[in-house]
């Protein structure tokens, strides 16, 4: 497995955890009837961790196309790999700062995700 298709898997499971963090500790068996009802009704940071959830998702199509795209073009692994790696770092980073409510770096965050990503497509 290459460095690019772990941090696909982690770029892929990041969502998932932000979800967790959302529900963590206050979710219930009786609120799984209607989870995201529950979720609609969160506030402060549980509410931001459910946005960076579905943050999470808009962003992998492009993620996903960028290593489809450097892989057909034959890039550079070491390219492809940075990139890749760029991609998680930032959203990662993304989803703490979002947590922790600073808005303006997390638009930087999400920036640098987003051109990582698009880096992907010029790779090769």
């Amino acid at each position: 497995m290459t460095t690019a298709q772990l941090c696909l898997l982690v770029a892929c499971l990041l969502p998932v955890s932000c979800a967790w963090v959302a529900k963590a500790g206050a979710f219930g068996l009786k609120d799984n009837h209607d989870p995201r009802a529950w979720l609609a009704r969160q506030d402060g940071w549980r509410a931001r961790a459910n946005a960076a959830q579905a943050n999470g998702f808009e962003a992998l199509p492009l993620f996903i196309a960028g290593l489809f795209v450097a892989h057909q073009h034959q890039a550079p692994q070491a390219t492809v790999d940075m990139l890749a790696l760029a991609f998680v770092a930032a959203r990662v980073a993304y989803i703490g700062l979002y947590l922790a409510d600073w808005a303006a770096l997390r638009s930087v965050a999400w920036v640098a995700a987003v051109a990582a990503a698009l880096g992907l497509f010029f790779a090769g």
